[in-house]
């Protein structure tokens, strides 16, 4: 691959996924194979957002590779005190063999990748969440084998976890359906670019206020909490604009029979899933996140081994 950074799925190719998949994939089967393989290497990771997975999941990864990973929150970096983004990219570029950033603002991570020398990795945004998406392509594809010409459901918020899983469902050639209450509907231009992947790949992505038509005869079916890290305030208002957008039996009941439920986590139970839901057979969200840290170390391994 000819890749630098890991921004976001859509800058990558279907070809390019897949790869990332097998070598995930074997890491996973054979994790003794990559003992070695990032020795000696260094990620920082920033942190403007709290997380379990995200850092538990970077930080093994790279124990596991025989390399080491360094936290940065942003009361330890010059990031949080008003250093340009440059200046801060400039300098852990000759300190380090990468750099993961989880932030509030798309652009930080952007500005990260386009000063930095080393390979820049999108842990999550406001806008996009890439890590997670490609994990639970990864999950499908381990629980269902070929994705082409399946279908996901997602149900919620059209947030940063909903955008990449639009761009992420044409590179594996499943169709999409988001639904969303009205007024949370997924950024106009993340629709406009995965529309353009999916006409080029041939598969579909449907934005609709219906959860009975974006569920019927998924093959998976997705949620998010309400409110993320970040809209604590909008909390009240949205509990109340999200009233009967819980997925429940009788929403799984409209997808395929055998259907596997997702959610990134943390979740709430009573809120956007109903206990009886995520607790049951159909419930994959423990692979889910078991599965951050094989395909994590796959993306580390295929940018940083360089």
């Amino acid at each position: 691959m000819t890749h630098k950074d890991f921004i976001e799925i859509h800058d990558y190719s279907a070809d390019e996924v897949r790869q990332i998949f097998e070598i995930a994939r074997d890491m996973k089967a054979n994790p003794e194979n990559y003992r070695d393989a990032l020795k000696g290497k260094t990620l920082a990771m920033i942190f403007e957002k709290s997380s379990t997975r995200t850092r538990v999941s970077f930080e093994v990864g790279m124990f596991q590779m025989g390399g080491h990973a360094l936290f940065l929150s942003s009361r330890d970096i010059q990031i949080g005190r008003g250093e340009p983004i440059y200046d801060s990219a400039k300098v852990l570029s000759r300190y380090v063999d990468g750099i993961m950033a989880r932030t509030f603002a798309h652009k930080t991570v952007t500005e990260l990748a386009e000063y930095a020398s080393v390979p820049v990795i999108n842990g999550l945004t406001d806008l996009s969440h890439p890590m997670q998406a490609i994990t639970d392509y990864f999950t499908a594809w381990e629980h269902l084998g070929e994705l082409k010409g399946r279908k996901l459901a997602y149900i919620g918020d059209g947030n940063n976890m909903a955008h990449s899983l639009m761009f992420g469902a044409s590179k594996v050639g499943m169709n999409i359906s988001v639904a969303t209450p009205p007024s949370y509907a997924p950024d106009p231009m993340v629709i406009a670019q995965s529309q353009g992947d999916a006409d080029y790949a041939g598969t579909k992505v449907t934005i609709t206020t219906s959860i009975d038509e974006a569920v019927r005869d998924a093959d998976v079916v997705e949620t998010d909490v309400w409110a993320s890290m970040g809209q604590e305030a909008e909390a009240q208002k949205r509990q109340k604009d999200f009233e009967g957008w819980m997925v429940d039996a009788r929403v799984m009941s409209l997808a395929k029979k055998d259907a596997i439920f997702m959610h990134c986590l943390p979740a709430h139970r009573g809120e956007e899933v109903a206990g009886e839901v995520i607790d049951s057979p159909q419930s994959v969200i423990y692979d889910e996140a078991e599965n951050r840290l094989h395909v994590q170390k796959a993306i580390m391994y295929v940018l940083m081994r360089k």
